[in-house]
């Protein structure tokens, strides 16, 4: 049975270790857009990743890209 750790910031899962979780670079941008908002990625596919999206940016987080569109 698998562990269930407390929620974080924007309700991501806790590891272990009490770290956040990160977003993987093979997540869609629907479902970033699904936690972020309808403007999230504009300009890119629903079914573009957030590695691609961030390659294209120049950026290398999505905390950056989320900076980056405010």
């Amino acid at each position: 049975m698998a562990k269930h750790y407390p929620k974080g910031l924007d309700n991501r899962m806790k590891d272990h270790d009490g770290e956040i979780r990160k977003k993987r670079s093979d997540t869609k941008i629907k479902t970033l857009r699904d936690e972020y908002g309808e403007q999230f990625a504009e300009g890119y596919r629903s079914d573009a990743t957030l590695g691609t999206v961030l390659e294209r940016e120049g950026l290398g987080s999505l905390k950056q890209l989320l900076k980056k569109k405010k």
